[in-house]
This record gives C-alpha cells, sequence and structure tokens, in this order.
C-alpha cells in the first residue's frame, strides 16, 4: 500500500479506474502545494489522498481516495474505493480482503482523525458488510430524489417574520445552529463541523429561511458539490419545531436553491415519510438510497517507562540535589 505518485499513473489503465483517471493526475500534481498549505495554516483540501495497493511488478490490484472533512483534520471521509479487473477476476474472497486493507492503511495513515465518514448504496451488499466488518455503523439512511426544478420560479409569499438570506460569511453561523439542531447527536459528533467547513463544504446559491423575530435559521437548502452521479445536490435542513414549513415556504427556498440548475438530487432522511410524500409532491423522483455510516478511531498511546520519567526529573532538579555546587543567590539592589 503506498500513496499515488506521479510514475503509477501510466499503470492505471485498468476500465474500472478510467473515470477516476483525471482526478488522479490533478491529486499528483497537487499533492506537493497541498502538503505546503496544510502545514502552513489550517484551510480547506485541494485534492483527496489516493492509496495504492498493487503487486510487484507493477500491477494496480485497488485504490481508495479520502480527504479531510474538516479543517481540523478531525474527519475523514472514504470517497472512492475500487478494485481492478484482475482483483474481480481473482474472486470474491481476494478482492473483499484487498479492499479491507486500504481501508485500514487509510485510517491508519490520518494522523489526528477521530473519525470517518463513509456512505454506500442499499444495494450494495458487500460494500456495506465491508464497512461494518472495518468498523462502520450506519447512522442514517437518505433518499436522493432526482428534480428537475422549473426554470423561473413561481412568485410565492412568505409569512411576514421569515426572511429568504443567502448563505455567507455574515450568516453562516445562523446556518450552522439550524444544522446542529437538525442533525442527529452521534453524527453531528463525528462530523465534528465547525462554520468555516460549513461554508468550504457549501457551493451557491445556498439559502436559508430566516426567522426574523426570532434571529434564527429555521430552514436551510445547502448546494453540495457534484457527487458520484455527476449532478449537483441539495441538502434540506429542517428546524425541528418547524415542520409546519413543508409547503410552499419550503418550496420557494429549493426552487432559489436549485437556480441555473437543469437537473439535481435532493437528500433526505427515509424515515421522514411526510417530508418524502411532500418531495414526490413536487414532482421528485426516488434515484436511490444510501446509507451513511462511520466509525470512531481509536489510537493507543504508548506509556512512558518510569525510567524515563525519573531520568527526567533528576534532570530538572539538576543542582538542586544534595552534593551539588550551590546556585547563586541574586543580591537586590539597594
Amino acid at each position: 500500500m503506498v500513496p499515488l505518485r506521479g510514475w503509477h499513473l501510466p499503470l492505471l489503465q485498468d476500465p474500472f479506474f478510467a473515470d477516476l483517471l483525471p482526478l488522479l493526475q490533478r491529486a499528483v500534481l497537487l499533492q506537493g502545494p497541498e502538503r505546503l498549505l496544510n502545514s502552513l495554516t489550517a484551510r480547506p483540501p485541494l485534492v483527496p489522498d489516493v492509496l495504492l495497493a498493487y503487486r510487484e511488478p507493477q500491477h494496480p490490484l485497488g485504490l481508495l481516495l479520502s480527504q479531510r472533512l474538516n479543517r481540523s483534520g478531525s474527519c475523514w471521509q472514504l470517497l472512492q474505493l475500487r478494485s481492478s479487473e484482475a482483483s474481480l477476476a481473482a474472486g470474491e474472497a481476494g478482492r473483499m480482503a484487498i479492499e479491507a486493507a486500504l481501508i485500514r492503511e487509510a485510517i491508519q495513515r490520518s494522523r489526528g482523525a477521530a473519525s470517518w465518514i463513509a456512505t454506500a448504496a442499499t444495494t450494495d451488499s458487500d460494500r456495506l458488510a465491508l464497512l461494518r466488518q472495518q468498523g462502520f455503523q450506519p447512522l442514517r439512511r437518505e433518499t436522493l430524489w432526482r428534480w428537475e426544478p422549473p426554470s423561473e420560479p413561481e412568485q410565492r409569499a412568505l409569512p411576514h417574520d421569515l426572511q429568504l438570506r443567502a448563505l455567507n460569511r455574515r450568516t453562516a453561523l445562523a446556518m450552522w445552529q439550524l444544522e446542529q439542531a437538525a442533525l442527529p447527536a452521534q453524527l453531528r459528533q463525528l462530523l465534528d463541523r465547525r462554520v468555516d467547513d460549513l461554508l468550504d463544504q457549501s457551493e451557491q446559491p445556498s439559502l436559508m429561511l430566516f426567522d426574523c423575530t426570532r434571529q434564527q435559521a429555521v430552514a436551510g437548502a445547502r448546494r453540495l458539490r457534484p457527487g458520484n452521479r455527476g449532478l449537483p445536490e441539495l441538502e434540506l435542513s429542517v428546524h425541528p419545531g418547524w415542520q409546519h414549513l413543508l409547503g410552499e415556504p419550503l418550496q420557494l427556498l429549493l426552487e432559489h436553491s436549485a437556480a441555473g440548475a437543469d437537473n439535481l438530487l435532493v437528500r433526505s432522511d427515509v424515515l421522514d415519510s411526510e417530508r418524502s410524500t411532500w418531495l414526490q409532491s413536487l414532482g421528485m423522483a426516488p434515484e436511490g438510497e444510501e446509507v451513511v455510516m462511520a466509525r470512531s478511531v481509536w489510537r493507543r498511546h504508548a506509556p512512558q517507562h518510569s525510567t524515563q520519567m525519573a531520568q527526567r526529573l533528576e534532570s530538572m532538579l539538576g543542582r538542586l540535589q544534595p552534593g551539588q555546587r550551590p546556585i547563586p543567590t541574586p543580591l537586590g539592589r539597594p
């Protein structure tokens, strides 16, 4: 298992890696700047980390793409896990062993990480089994709704105390507080998302419904970067006490957040049947379901030996011990 290097690229001509080649080339080119900038300041990653499994002489078996999910590096995400054609031909057990080894190595290399996030389709039983084997636990099931939004949003009136506001640095705290209230507690803790992380992971237009009386965001539609399906995604968050906004207020929020997109995906919790029914009424069709899985990372710290502690204590006390030359006492000025 080795990090991807430039000389590996000509070896990755396997058809199962073909769609990733532009991203892999960019990852190689920006490896140096990424390490330099990351050592200077906390910032979002330029490119994902790529880990390659290969067998001598120069036969790639699989690769894994992962990326920090926050600036602090406490949470990482498994983006892609691919096996080569040769690995698939070797049988299911061999492929699973290679992919499991890649996951373990990636987690081991992510210094400072306290948690990892991964997603898998509910129909991909092999991937779900592999993630469970590596300590990942399901935290949430989401439906991906495919939507063709209207090219021109209808003019809809909002309740007098609500305003439509864009996500920016001034309003980001309100959106962050909304998401903290809407996310399941365990997932919220593992994501360890801060305000800057929220801005890093959002694209425009991302909007919120802001209650001017209570001075808080009560619903938000955040535009995410295109995922594996190549379509932009919207993540809809509604404050637990504001489910009554299902209807024209949330429809206005979604339509304005979808501006400029011919097709996009809207994520929704499978267990929220009321919201699912409402999304269907807007003409959305279920594209599939995904399981959001996560695991904590526990690292064993080697205990310091008592002899080492004694040596450190002795060096600190030094001349204070009996038999040593006395330390001069400073004289005060008259």
